[in-house]
């Protein structure tokens, strides 16, 4: 995360002057030579160091976010750039998943990895050589993209606009995309500070406002809720995102997740089949509404600037919300802790507080998509309203 918040602006940057593919292919490469450095680690201090340069030299994502809205046509814009929040979330999940297995695979599969042997000495690398050769499976299809950066030949200009000079607007200076950043850094704030929260309040007992799961219980309620999230973007999604806009569709999101999350202090009273039911619900419509305000805030952030600065722009966003992420956890954790001292407290008492700082950010996030905050031209990609006056 370090690493990320201080170089995605300058990845971004490179992508904009030399394409969004050799930046993404660098990006893999850093994964096979940092990723296979981690697996070889022999201090703390080695990992560390090779964590940070893997952040640092992998800056693929904010290219890969112009590159899902520019690959697509219009009506597959919400679709494309949905999928890269969903392989995200869906790496972030089975990534842990593979590690946990594969690691020291000495220690736990002795008949196989015996003593003494390679994978004993280092025993996070073979979860580290896994996922470099999924990293290499990547840079070959990598190599097979086309390149989105100036595919559209430019339309014939008179003499006069000709000995115009281009003065292209600082992306410090443009306001819908300094909105758009804005709506994009506090839901996700709310949305891992949500994560963190959920998991403490589920296993805390019931006497204290929680639901005393087991942290298997938790695992099953993420899954289901996770596959749930991954069906409705890849079928329902596009078609919602299409008819609403992307401007409407974050707004809309965000409210609605106030109602559910003051919900959530209302479960510890519920118990056996009622519980589950409830909460499965609530989860599964938390983690759709998540998803469609996340990747509402990605199309706002790509059409509040031009092509030429889209990579750019999507690495500064970045850059800015790894320092909201960062503190989501912290804050998040630090009202929960805070909550448990003031179980019997008039006003907000116990978890009551804790889902009211949830509340309190998705609210931020719906007075963030509203006029004049948000412009309307953010609605709709630059490159294409461009099109739309010279046609």
């Amino acid at each position: 995360m370090a690493g990320r918040f201080f170089t995605a602006v300058f990845w971004g940057y490179l992508a904009d002057r030399i394409g969004r593919r050799p930046v993404m292919v660098l990006g893999i490469v850093s994964v096979l030579v940092f990723n296979t450095l981690f697996g070889v680690s022999t201090s703390f201090t080695m990992a560390l160091v090779t964590r940070f340069c893997l952040g640092s030299f992998n800056g693929m994502l904010g290219p890969v976010k112009a590159y899902a809205s520019e690959i697509c046509s219009d009506e597959h814009q919400a679709l494309g750039v949905s999928v890269v929040g969903t392989t995200w979330g869906l790496g972030l999940i089975v990534g842990p998943a593979l590690g946990g297995f594969l690691s020291q695979p000495a220690v736990k599969y002795p008949n196989v990895f015996h003593h003494g042997s390679l994978f004993a000495r280092f025993p996070y690398l073979l979860q580290a050589l896994v996922v470099s050769a999924i990293a290499l499976l990547g840079l070959c299809m990598c190599f097979t993209l086309p390149e989105t950066l100036h595919k559209h030949p430019k339309r014939n200009i008179s003499a006069a606009e000709d000995k115009q000079p281009a003065r292209k607007q600082s992306i410090l200076k443009n306001w819908p995309f300094l909105a758009s950043t804005t709506v994009y850094c506090l839901w996700s704030l709310h949305d891992i500070a949500y994560t963190e929260i959920f998991s403490l309040w589920a296993v805390s007992p019931r006497l204290q406002g929680g639901l005393s799961f087991t942290s298997s219980d938790v695992g099953e309620v993420l899954a289901i809720s996770g596959f749930a999230m991954l069906v409705f973007q890849l079928t329902i999604f596009p078609a919602v995102a299409n008819m609403l806009g992307p401007i409407f569709m974050t707004r809309i999101s965000a409210i609605l997740a106030i109602p559910i999350l003051c919900i959530y202090p209302l479960m510890s009273k519920l118990e056996n089949v009622w519980l589950w039911v409830v909460l499965l619900t609530a989860s599964v419509l938390k983690f759709v509404l998540t998803t469609a305000t996340m990747t509402g805030s990605f199309l706002l952030i790509n059409n509040s600037v031009t092509q030429e600065q889209r990579g750019a722009a999507n690495g500064l966003s970045l850059s800015v919300v790894s320092l909201f992420k960062a503190l989501g956890p912290a804050g998040g954790g630090s009202v929960f802790a805070w909550a448990q001292k003031r179980q019997h407290a008039a006003f907000l008492p116990g978890d009551e507080l804790v889902f009211f700082f949830l509340i309190f950010f998705a609210f931020l996030t719906v007075l963030a998509t509203l006029r004049p905050f948000l412009p309307a031209s953010t609605n709709k990609l630059q490159d294409e309203k461009a099109a739309d006056q010279l046609a």
